[in-house]
C-alpha cells in the first residue's frame, strides 16, 4: 500500500523535477534513444460507488502517436499515500511514454488532488473509477476540459488496448479494475496483497484457501496503524474543499467500514460476530474475493524483503489465477516494502527496464499482450532472485515441500524420526513482547531497528547439525506442531478469538560463530485454533541458501514486538517422541 514513505517506495522513486504544465515536451529517464513526449494534466469526473468525484491525472502522449498511428496505452496510479506526481508514479508515465506507449497516470481516489474516500481499492469504487478512465482511452468519453484520446490502439469500438502496472496499492487496483472491466489487456501488479484480512492480521494456520483463514489472526499493529494515520491525514497533507473527500469527524477520510476494521483490530478483542464482519469486509475489497473475474494476462512481481505483503500472498494469487486458466507468471524479486534493493534490479528512477530481469520481463509482457507480438518470449512461469549466485533462478512451478526435519526433546532438529529424543520443553509469555523480528515504524521516523532477538524462557528453539553441503530453500516451509497449554485450553472456546493461544514460528540461519540471521526478518504469526489438536503452520516464503557449516534453527516464540500477542499468561509445553513430534518441511531445490 506504499507510496508516501521513502523506505517503502524506495526502488520506484524517480528524480524529483519541476511540476508539469501542459503541454510540455520532455525527454524521459536517461536513455540515449529516449523518444520525446508531451504531458497534459487532465481531470475527470467519475461515479465511484455512491459518490461523484474528480480524478486528477496526467496524460503522456509519445511523439508520433495520432489517429493514423495509434499506440497502446499504460494506465497507472500511486501507492498508498502518494499521488500522480510522486516519483514512484510519474516515473511509470515517463518510462513507458518514451518507449512509445500512451500513458495515463492518475492520483488514486482520496489521494493527491483526486476526490472521494479511501476505500482500499474496492472494485465497486476504485475499480469502477478506473473503468471510466478506460472509457477515455477508448474514445467513449472526454476529460472534463473536452480532451479526447483518439490515438490509442483499439481492439473494438470503445475497447482500448491497455495494460496496467504499479506497486502495492497501485498493484491491487489493477486486479480490481480487471474484475469489473474486461477491456484491460495485461496486468503487472508489484508487491501487493491477496487478502487484507491476512495482511493486517495474519493467521498462518487453518487456511481454507490460499492464505485465507476463518479465524482472525494476529494484529500487525505497526504497519496497519501507520497506514491508517497516513490515510486520515490526507486532508491535512493535501488540503481540499472537495466534500467527496470528507466522511465524518470520527472517520475523516476512509470509508466507514475501513475505520471500523482498524478500531476492532486495535481493541484486541474479536467477538465472533464482529470478527466475522471484519474479515468479510477486508476480503470484499481484496483480490481473494474477485480473482475469478480477472481474465487479463497477469505478471505478478512480489518482494522477498516484505513484512507487509509476503510471498505467500503472491503465491495465493498466482495459483488461483493459474487454476482458472488466466495466463499468469510470477517473479520473486529482492525488494519489497521492507527494503532489500540490490544493484541491477528494476529501478524506474534509473529507467533500467532493458537491463534488469524484472524490467525485461515487463517489456516482453506488454510487447506480447499490448503490441500483440505473439512470438515474444515472456520468460519462465516462475523466477526468483538469489543473492548467492548471479542472475535469477527459474522453475516451471513454485518448488514443492521436499525435505523433512524433526523436533527432538533435546533441542535438536534431526533428519530422521529414530533420532528424536523423548522429552518435554516449556516456555511462557510475559505481558510485554519478549521477541523482536522487525519494526515497521522505527526506520520511517529515523530510528534504528534492533537486530532480531528472543528472550530466554519465552521461546523454544531446535537446531540442526552443521550442514555438510549448501541447502537452498525456495518457497514457504511448513511445520506441523502440537502444543499443550491448559490455560489456553480453558478459554479458547469463549467465543472471542482473542482468547486463543498466539505463537510465532520462524527459522533462523545460524553461522559457525553462533550468530543468527532471521531471513528478511520474517515471522509466521499463528492463532492456534485448538491446542488439543495438531496444527500446521505455513511460514513466509523465502529464497535463501544455508551455507555449508551453518545450522537451521526452528523457533516458536511467545510474542513479537510488531504484533499483538496473547491475552494473559499462557505457558506452553511441547512434547517429543519418535512416533509423535513436530515436523518442519522445507521446499529445497538443487544447489546451484
Amino acid at each position: 500500500m506504499s507510496g508516501a514513505v521513502s523506505r517503502v517506495r524506495g526502488p520506484l522513486v524517480a528524480v524529483a523535477g519541476a511540476a508539469l504544465v501542459a503541454p510540455l515536451v520532455l525527454a524521459g529517464p536517461a536513455r540515449a534513444d529516449a523518444a520525446p513526449y508531451t504531458v497534459t494534466p487532465l481531470t475527470f469526473t467519475v461515479e465511484a460507488g455512491d459518490r461523484t468525484c474528480t480524478v486528477d491525472a496526467d496524460l503522456y502522449r509519445p511523439a508520433g502517436a495520432d489517429a493514423a498511428n495509434p499506440a497502446p496505452a499504460v494506465l497507472a496510479t500511486n501507492g498508498f499515500g502518494g499521488s500522480k506526481s510522486d516519483g514512484s508514479t510519474d516515473a511509470i508515465g515517463k518510462a513507458f511514454a518514451e518507449r512509445g506507449y500512451v500513458g495515463l497516470v492518475y492520483s488514486g481516489l482520496g489521494f493527491g488532488k483526486s476526490g472521494c474516500l479511501i476505500t482500499l481499492d474496492d472494485p465497486a469504487v476504485d475499480g469502477q473509477a478506473a473503468s471510466e478512465l478506460l472509457d477515455f482511452l477508448g474514445g467513449v468519453s472526454a476529460a472534463d476540459d473536452g480532451t479526447k484520446a483518439d490515438y490509442v490502439t483499439q481492439d473494438a469500438d470503445g475497447d482500448p488496448r491497455v495494460g496496467m502496472i504499479g506497486g502495492s496499492y497501485g498493484g491491487a487496483i489493477q486486479l480490481a479494475t480487471a474484475a469489473v472491466d474486461p477491456r484491460v489487456d495485461a496486468l503487472v501488479p508489484l508487491i501487493t496483497w491477496n487478502d487484507l484480512g491476512y495482511a493486517l492480521a495474519p493467521n498462518n494456520t487453518g487456511a481454507r484457501t490460499g492464505v485465507t483463514s476463518d479465524t482472525p489472526g494476529v494484529f500487525k499493529w505497526q504497519w496497519a496503524n501507520g497506514f491508517y494515520l497516513i490515510g486520515e491525514g490526507q486532508p491535512l497533507l493535501n488540503p481540499s474543499l472537495d466534500p467527496s473527500r470528507i466522511n465524518r469527524l470520527d472517520c475523516l477520510h476512509f470509508a466507514t467500514r475501513a475505520c471500523e476494521t482498524i478500531r476492532l483490530l486495535n481493541s484486541g478483542r474479536y467477538p465472533a460476530g464482529k470478527a466475522k464482519e471484519m474479515l468479510a469486509y477486508a476480503r470484499s475489497v481484496s483480490p481473494v474475493s474477485y480473482l475469478d473475474r480477472v481474465k487479463a494476462p497477469t505478471l505478478i512481481v512480489q518482494g522477498q524483503a516484505d513484512s507487509l505483503f509476503n510471498l505467500n500472498e503472491a503465491t495465493a494469487t498466482y495459483r488461483t489465477l493459474k487454476a482458472q486458466g488466466t495466463e499468469t507468471k510470477m517473479i520473486w524479486q529482492s525488494w519489497g516494502h521492507s527494503g532489500g534493493q540490490v544493484p541491477g534490479e528494476l529501478d524506474l528512477s534509473q529507467g533500467n527496464l532493458e537491463t534488469s530481469h524484472v524490467g525485461q520481463r515487463v517489456l516482453a509482457w506488454f510487447d506480447r499482450y499490448l503490441h500483440k507480438n505473439t512470438a515474444t518470449d515472456t520468460g519462465p512461469a516462475f523466477s526468483y532472485y538469489r543473492d548467492w549466485q548471479s542472475g535469477y533462478g527459474t522453475a516451471a512451478e513454485v518448488p514443492a515441500l521436499s525435505q523433512s526435519l524433526y523436533l527432538s526433546g533435546d533441542g535438536k532438529l534431526v533428519d530422521n524420526r529414530s533420532k528424536v529424543a523423548r522429552g518435554s520443553r516449556q516456555y511462557t509469555n510475559w505481558l510485554v513482547p519478549t521477541s523482536h523480528s522487525e519494526s515497521s515504524i522505527a526506520p520511517l521516523i529515523g530510528l534504528p531497528d534492533p537486530k532480531p532477538y528472543d528472550t530466554k524462557g519465552t521461546y523454544l528453539g531446535w537446531r540442526s547439525e552443521p550442514l555438510t553441503a549448501p541447502l537452498d530453500v525456495v518457497g514457504a516451509p511448513k511445520a506441523t506442531l502440537k502444543v499443550v497449554s491448559p490455560k489456553a485450553e480453558r478459554v479458547q472456546h469463549s467465543g472471542d478469538a482473542s482468547d486463543k493461544l498466539v505463537l510465532f514460528a520462524k527459522v533462523y540461519d545460524v553461522a559457525p560463530d553462533g550468530s543468527r540471521k532471521l531471513v528478511n526478518r520474517l515471522v509466521s504469526p499463528v492463532r492456534v485454533p485448538d491446542v488439543t489438536r495438531p496444527f500446521t503452520v505455513e511460514l513466509p516464503g523465502i529464497v535463501h541458501r544455508y551455507e555449508k557449516g551453518h545450522r537451521l534453527e526452528f523457533v516458536i516464540a511467545a510474542s513479537d514486538t510488531a504484533y499483538f500477542g496473547n491475552r494473559g499468561i499462557k505457558p506452553v509445553t511441547v512434547l517429543h517422541a519418535p512416533e509423535d513430534t513436530g515436523v518442519l518441511v522445507l521446499p529445497v531445490v538443487p544447489a546451484g
